[in-house]
């Protein structure tokens, strides 16, 4: 126990450091600063499982890369396996004003050369000789942080070990991000949601909440189960209702069909293995929305080491999936009919947040139904962590230097022209394998797919390492309209399909 006290203590007083440098560093942008990226998904493996070519998204957050523009900024970026220089390249050369070679000599990249099936930040922790390499690569003096995909006690361990705060939320703090804790802050803040039970643990639990459901909604032909800690819909289960006359033997009806009438968001998940998840982690139960225009938006906050609240951002997330429950993509801004409901709906979430001592980035998910001529949007989740919208607007950002306004919904480049776009990681075809990263960035040469700094338009390309092993690409299409950023996204998808198509 003393053991865990003082590294509670250690933590508190290292979180405490980048607190009082942030003023310093915020007032100043020619103090030396170092920034080490470590983007580990430390997530249940078994879901990461679900994910093609998991190992890459360690790569979503090369954006940061663009950090170099600011001259007095050095960066290390560690991985599992070694980045292909080529991918470097095709980053440093799409930074605006940038002198490359210079730049490079302010960027550490460090490996682990591991494969294994665990986290980045768990295969480091294994290394000392890498964690002493990290500790060399940050600038004397400098103003230092670490920037996670997520944090967990690993990631916590490993700060106190290179002795830099990271910025974002202490590890103590996840519950929040948990589906139950979700709810827990959105009923606290007096947000709208869903009809639904929190801190199931059981299959007795699911049961009695469904039935419960199914009496205070009669209508309800659907029910959503949760596990805790599912991510982009992968912990997500939908139970159908049986067809009942009455209601007298309903708990009846729904243990006998609980099994069957169950189906899983995450391929090849077994009932076993769905309820034993939920026995480890907890859940929620929650009604199905069913409407006939329904959204999925969201809104990305970051809570800055001073207290203030900034909306990031707001999307509309593209789901998909037999039971539209994974997410596949999103289009930036969100729809300027509710871009900024959602986004002033989600100040007083965050204002609970940080009253509890988050930090960083997090994102809150709506569902919105439209329904008696309004819009109605449902707080469905909160990610207390990056999540699939924060690449994409960083890089966006990063390239265009421009600025989103949530009270108009609009982002804004210095010349008063609108920018929009669309973003996936989700490209995938079985004839893209093959496909180097020297083959991608030829084609984009090529055909003129890449960023053009110029316009502030064009698309650029993510977790290009997936390309050859499983014909998979990530990609952030920016335009002018919505319209322009979908018609980049299918000349990409018409020009790969005509180049695997090519006999040499």
């Amino acid at each position: 126990m003393d053991s865990y006290t003082n590294s509670d203590e250690s933590f508190i007083l290292l979180q405490d450091r980048l607190k009082s440098s942030y003023y310093q560093w915020i007032n100043n942008h020619e103090v030396s600063t170092s920034v080490v990226v470590i983007p580990s998904l430390t997530l249940d493996q078994r879901m990461l499982e679900e994910i093609t070519g998991q190992i890459y998204y360690e790569q979503r957050l090369l954006c940061m890369l663009m950090l170099l523009k600011n001259p007095s900024l050095h960066l290390t970026y560690v991985t599992s396996t070694p980045i292909s220089p080529l991918i470097i390249d095709y980053y440093l050369y799409n930074i605006p004003n940038i002198d490359v070679v210079e730049a490079k000599q302010r960027l550490t990249l460090l490996s682990c050369y591991d494969l294994e099936n665990i986290s980045l930040t768990e295969k480091i922790l294994k290394r000392p000789r890498l964690i002493a390499r990290i500790k060399r690569s940050i600038a004397p003096d400098s103003f230092a942080h670490l920037v996670y995909f997520n944090v967990t006690n690993f990631e916590k361990e490993l700060a106190l070990l290179l002795d830099i705060p990271l910025y974002g939320c202490a590890p103590s703090l996840n519950h929040l991000g948990s589906k139950s804790g979700s709810r827990k802050i959105f009923k606290e803040t007096n947000s709208l949601l869903p009809i639904g039970y929190e801190d199931i643990q059981s299959i007795d639990d699911i049961i009695r909440a469904l039935v419960a459901l199914k009496l205070e909604k009669p209508d309800l032909k659907k029910a959503v189960i949760k596990v805790n800690e599912g991510f982009s819909g992968d912990g997500n289960a939908i139970f159908t209702y049986p067809n009942l006359d009455n209601f007298d033997e309903l708990e009846f009806y729904i243990r006998a069909t609980l099994k069957p009438n169950t189906k899983f968001v995450a391929h090849g998940m077994s009932f076993k293995q769905f309820h034993r998840k939920i026995e480890e982690m907890g859940g929620i139960v929650e009604e199905f929305l069913d409407c006939d225009k329904i959204a999925s938006p969201s809104v990305q906050v970051r809570i800055t080491p001073g207290g203030e609240i900034i909306i990031v951002s707001t999307h509309d997330q593209c789901l998909g999936g037999e039971s539209g429950q994974v997410f596949l993509g999103a289009t930036f801004p969100a729809n300027k009919v509710y871009a900024t409901e959602i986004a002033e709906l989600s100040i007083p979430i965050a204002e609970r947040l940080r009253d509890l001592g988050v930090l960083g980035r997090f994102s809150i998910d709506f569902m919105s139904a439209f329904y008696n001529n309004a819009w109605h949007h449902y707080a469905i989740e909160l990610n207390i962590r990056k999540g699939g919208t924060t690449h994409p607007f960083l890089m966006l950002q990063f390239l265009t230097n421009g600025e989103y306004n949530y009270k108009t919904g609009t982002f804004t480049l210095a010349d008063g022209t609108e920018r929009f776009y669309f973003a996936t990681d989700n490209i995938q075809e079985e004839r893209y394998k093959g496909l180097t990263p020297l083959d991608m960035i030829e084609i984009t040469t090529i055909h003129d797919l890449h960023y053009d700094s110029v316009k502030s338009e064009g698309v650029m390309f993510h977790l290009i390492s997936a390309l050859s092993q499983y014909g998979k690409l990530g990609l952030v299409s920016i335009g002018k309209s919505h319209e322009q950023t979908k018609q980049y996204y299918e000349d990409v998808l018409t020009i790969l399909d005509k180049e695997v198509s090519r006999v040499f």
